[in-house]
């Protein structure tokens, strides 16, 4: 560990489990002290096609990981579709610590169907949480950012969000994720319109994406068997490149996971950063859409 965040704050929508709780377990691992957020203090529900189901990871859990490593974190249970809560987010963490240096906005919610049969419901709550949570967080950021003299925002993309490779593979043709990765890109472009807002109040603004896809509790079902799958270590080491360089050198990037690393030749840690990982050559049958130093 190189203590490369000491002193600063980060915080991490939906850390409870999966991306966002490895996020929270790197960036705290370099001295950050991190907000670990969920919907609630306690194994939260998630519902799809009709189908609720309790998903393993608590915010609690997160928190004792982190500590257990030598870092610092706290909770805080917040419901990003309340608008109350949400709205109140930013300002809870700062009059925690007294700042915000670092958001990563992964909070998320998938339920994939075709255009034709998909509930307007569906539609609503995942324009929600990849356009309107990011934007309203992003925004109530900004200002403590630029008092602070600099900031760092990573949100986090999906390989999904860029065009799909022709002649369409049949998972395009089925797989039902056309809103969520229309999304996916919306956020793409947010993210990148913003960088350029900010760059000269040194905010810096970039996306992380996985190569391919990355196995959760949230994600799993929605997976093919065949699909191939990446370790979550090279995500985590990705945005953590996004989370301490001056704006002026690195904002604007649609990175993924296994691309950045390779093409940067980036050490890749295990999440308590105490162990450097092989390095690993991005997939052959990745979109080849990817740039790999970053879109």
């Amino acid at each position: 560990m190189t203590g490369l965040l000491s002193g600063k704050t980060a915080l991490v929508t939906g850390s409870s489990r999966g991306i966002g709780r490895a996020v929270a377990q790197r960036l705290a691992a370099e001295g950050a002290t991190v907000a670990v957020t969920a919907r609630s203090l306690r194994t939260s529900p998630s519902t799809r096609a009709g189908h609720t189901e309790a998903l393993p990871g608590t915010i609690a859990e997160t928190v004792e990981l982190i500590e257990a490593a030598g870092g610092k974190a706290f909770g805080i249970a917040a419901d990003l579709e309340d608008t109350r809560q949400r709205a109140g987010l930013i300002d809870e963490v700062v009059d925690r610590t007294g700042r915000i240096d670092i958001l990563v906005n992964n909070a998320g919610y998938a339920d994939y169907s075709v255009i034709e049969t998909m509930p307007i419901q569906t539609f609503d709550r995942t324009v929600e949480h990849y356009v309107r949570t990011p934007f309203v967080l992003i925004q109530q950021a900004i200002p403590h950012m630029r008092r602070q003299g600099a900031g760092w925002i990573v949100n986090i993309g999906s390989v999904t969000g860029l065009a799909p490779e022709r002649p369409y593979r049949d998972y395009n043709k089925s797989s039902g994720d056309v809103i969520y990765a229309s999304m996916k890109a919306a956020l793409h472009r947010l993210s990148q319109g913003v960088a350029a807002e900010l760059v000269d109040s040194n905010i810096a603004v970039n996306v992380v994406g996985p190569s391919s896809a990355i196995r959760t509790p949230g994600a799993d079902s929605l997976i093919p068997d065949s699909f191939p799958t990446e370790p979550v270590e090279y995500l985590a080491e990705t945005v953590l490149a996004m989370c301490h360089l001056p704006a002026a050198e690195r904002t604007g990037l649609v990175a993924f996971s296994l691309h950045y690393p390779w093409s940067q030749q980036l050490a890749v840690h295990s999440l308590d950063g105490a162990t450097v990982l092989p390095s690993l050559e991005p997939p052959a049958a990745a979109n080849p859409n990817i740039l790999p130093a970053g879109l």
